[in-house]
């Protein structure tokens, strides 16, 4: 069984509620139809049904639930949650009802903080700035949680690395220059993800140009550093850096590289020293390994939100919105 077959597999076990705000685009509509064909979630789409009926002409969408945030029966309830969240920060009746009715993320994230649904998947055509705002603002961070970070799940086909193909990588979506100590925390919240949801053993690699030594740089010291904190902080995981790809996860070159090391040349969890090594990283081994790509998955807020790449396939979206159900069993 596949990783994603897995995943749907464990979704149909207790159905969750996954909102999906951006119903004018034509692949989050496809995508919903697949979902519900599948079984895998309950889908809320939100927003006019007018809007995207000349998108939804060609799926069966009866098992949905369109709620139109101007009309929507608990609206008043909502206002009024976001106003005492947000009051603070300035946040008017005026302001949050213009915010529900005109930004379709903010009212879905809405929905899950008032319990009125367990998930949201949004991305396919809005930044991703403009899909976890709204979630960091609202739903917060999970207790404990020191960082909210992003990863993609990776899967390669044909592949025997990693887990039989299958990685993490992070972060790729939303921590644009980590510290050492941030470094450290994504690599912890990775592990748990890897485990939570692949079901395997995570072997965590920090990457670097540099493989225990061979080079010498400000930007080496700092995955140096975040090696040392990761495994003073998480010592049930296994940990190891700084490690340059190869020797992270070809046999052959990280017994060359690194023979002592636990995680060099079968490392299935990839932290990367930025957001741009991370980023770089995840779009070649889509576009050129044909991997299949599921994320950017959200870790550390305290229901998953889930962000898309807006360049994702109808498939993509499908898979995130499984993941996001399986995310949301585990909370």
């Amino acid at each position: 069984m596949s990783f994603i077959e897995d995943i749907k597999a464990r979704a149909l076990q207790k159905k969750m509620t996954i909102v999906l705000p951006e119903t004018e685009d034509a692949r989050v509509i496809e995508a919903a139809a697949i979902t519900l064909k599948e079984g895998t979630a309950n889908i809320v789409l939100i927003g006019d049904e007018k809007e995207f009926a000349e998108n939804a002409k060609n799926y069966d969408l009866s098992g949905a639930t369109i709620v139109n945030p101007k009309n929507c029966d608990k609206l008043q309830s909502y206002v009024d949650k976001l106003v005492e969240l947000r009051q603070a920060k300035g946040m008017t009746p005026e302001k949050a009802l213009e915010a529900l009715t005109t930004d379709y993320t903010t009212f879905a994230v809405m929905m899950v903080k008032m319990g009125d649904a367990d998930g949201v998947v949004s991305g396919a055509c809005h930044s991703t700035a403009n899909t976890l705002r709204p979630c960091l603002q609202i739903l917060k961070t999970k207790p404990g949680t020191k960082l909210v970070s992003a990863f993609f799940i990776m899967v390669v086909p044909d592949c025997e690395l990693g887990e039989n193909g299958t990685f993490v990588f992070a972060d790729c979506g939303l921590v644009q220059n980590p510290s050492p100590e941030e470094l450290a925390v994504i690599g912890g919240s990775s592990a748990a993800s890897f485990e939570s949801l692949v079901g395997k053993k995570a072997k965590v690699a920090f990457l670097s140009h540099s493989s225990k030594g061979s080079a010498k740089h400000d930007d080496v010291t700092k995955v140096v550093e975040a090696v040392k904190i990761a495994k003073e902080e998480y010592p049930d995981y296994m940990m190891d850096g700084e490690l340059q790809l190869d020797a992270a996860i070809i046999p052959s070159v990280g017994k060359s590289k690194a023979p002592d090391s636990p995680v060099a040349g079968q490392a299935n969890v990839l932290v990367f020293p930025d957001l741009d090594a991370g980023n770089i990283g995840y779009k070649l081994v889509q576009r050129l390994a044909k991997a299949e790509a599921y994320g950017p998955i959200t870790q550390g807020i305290f229901a998953p939100v889930n962000d898309l790449s807006r360049g994702c396939l109808v498939e993509d979206i499908v898979g995130v919105i499984a993941i996001t159900a399986v995310q949301a069993q585990n909370n």
